[in-house]
């Protein structure tokens, strides 16, 4: 009997506890659709991406030449030049590649670019939010436009133009999803 009173009053208390708490979310999407800044960092991430991969891509057609011209003349070059025929290719493939990795792998040039564009604007959005969860005395705030699946959420608990607010900017509702 003591048992099952125990677990009754802990379940009240879980229940009390729950509903206690604060909570609201925000779309860090929609609001960062508000920020020309960011528009343009994403801009100019994209024209940066965009030239880089061009690059690469005309890097590759002239391998593929240099492999055609190989496969062209192959019978006629004897085994020392068409090693070193070879190697070029193998040479200027490895280069590519390196330089590839060098722009768009983990850590390469365009994370840094995105960290030093983007950073300090999801820094002031953090800031906001943080803010706002302070002012408004909430225990939790969720963000709709991650990886967290919200399967239901209450308009009055959406916090995202206030957010926007407190950013400097006028929430325009046509940029939400």
């Amino acid at each position: 009997m003591k048992k099952v009173i125990f677990v009754i009053s802990l379940i009240v208390a879980s229940v009390t506890l729950a509903s206690a708490q604060r909570l609201a979310y925000v779309d860090s999407e929609y609001i960062l659709k508000h920020i020309p800044e960011y528009t343009a960092a994403q801009k100019q991430l994209d024209d940066l991406s965009t030239k880089w991969q061009t690059e690469v891509d005309n890097q590759y057609e002239e391998i593929e030449k240099l492999y055609q011209a190989y496969q062209n003349d192959q019978v006629l070059l004897n085994e020392d030049m068409r090693r070193r025929r070879e190697d070029e290719i193998v040479n200027k493939e490895k280069q590519v590649k390196d330089f590839q990795r060098q722009k768009f792998g983990f850590e390469g040039d365009l994370y840094k670019e995105r960290i030093r564009l983007v950073q300090p604007i999801q820094d002031r959005v953090s800031n906001a939010i943080q803010e706002i969860a302070k002012s408004d005395s909430l225990d939790l705030i969720l963000d709709k436009g991650s990886e967290v699946a919200i399967l239901f959420a209450n308009p009055s608990l959406d916090k995202s133009n206030d957010i926007i607010t407190k950013l400097g900017l006028k929430p325009n509702p046509s940029l939400a999803n």
